[in-house]
């Protein structure tokens, strides 16, 4: 499907999910249409073909499908603002806005009309995002273009829309836990004798080589963790002593409490 796509929110996530359908050659620039009150600060955005406005109803008349991607508190007047452009015939709306119910676009937007939840992170911006998505009223085909279009982004996952808030704790905030690993990592790295520029890339590249060898090969952890922990080794004793001081323990508290902060 070519489809024109407008983008409600030309905040950092709403440009990144430009930047990146662009790099991947998924849509033309001159097809996605972005908006903001100032739209002086979407030049380079706009350089690089990707039409601009700060008129959510042009955007909307535009588009085809339309991703709504501003802050928790303006969706509402966001949203009745375009709703006499809406054709539920037509559009399809994606929303990106954390903790926010498709029943809740539903009563703003219409209740007929086809709605797909997103939940991305920030490194969407490098097109390796963990997206998951929830929808509503969508055919198959309108869902199936929702996931082609974050799988451009990065990964994606079709979950409930119970397991939102779930999915925003464990791959959202989960970014920030897995770079406070890779901080802490890169200050044992400077202590044991490393510069930290050479200890962040040993840190970070190593992070990156043990997500990619579960992702690649859809393995357990606990099986590559025994590929390097032999009897009386050195990866034993540093394990045993990261979980006597609560290491994973703490890890699911923490994801348990931002699990429930949220509301």
């Amino acid at each position: 499907m070519n489809k024109r796509i407008a983008i409600i929110g030309g905040g950092n996530l709403g440009v990144a999910i430009a930047e990146g359908l662009i790099k991947s050659s998924f849509v033309l620039p001159e097809h996605i249409i972005i908006t903001k009150r100032n739209i002086h600060t979407l030049t380079e955005i706009e350089s690089k073909g990707v039409l601009v406005t700060n008129d959510n109803k042009e955007a909307v008349q535009f588009a085809d499908l339309v991703i709504l991607a501003v802050k928790p508190f303006q969706i509402k007047e966001v949203v009745l603002g375009f709703k006499d452009e809406l054709n539920n015939q037509r559009h399809l709306l994606v929303s990106v806005v954390t903790g926010v119910l498709i029943k809740d676009i539903q009563e703003w937007a219409g209740e007929n009309m086809p709605i797909v939840r997103a939940m991305p992170n920030t490194a969407i911006s490098i097109q390796q995002s963990m997206t998951c998505l929830c929808a509503k009223n969508t055919m198959q085909e309108q869902l199936d273009y929702v996931h082609d279009i974050f799988s451009q982004l990065g990964r994606v996952a079709l979950i409930e829309e119970k397991l939102m808030d779930a999915s925003t704790v464990l791959g959202a905030c989960g970014i920030a836990f897995a770079l406070r690993y890779i901080r802490a990592s890169i200050q044992g790295g400077i202590e044991i004798g490393f510069d930290a520029k050479t200890a962040t890339l040993i840190a970070s590249q190593t992070a990156k080589g043990a997500a990619e060898l579960l992702i690649q090969k859809g393995s357990h952890p606990e099986h590559e963790i025994d590929k390097v922990t032999t009897p009386k080794g050195c990866t034993i004793a540093g394990l045993n002593e990261m979980e006597h001081s609560g290491f994973s323990s703490s890890l699911i508290k923490g994801i348990k409490t931002s699990f429930e902060s949220i509301g």
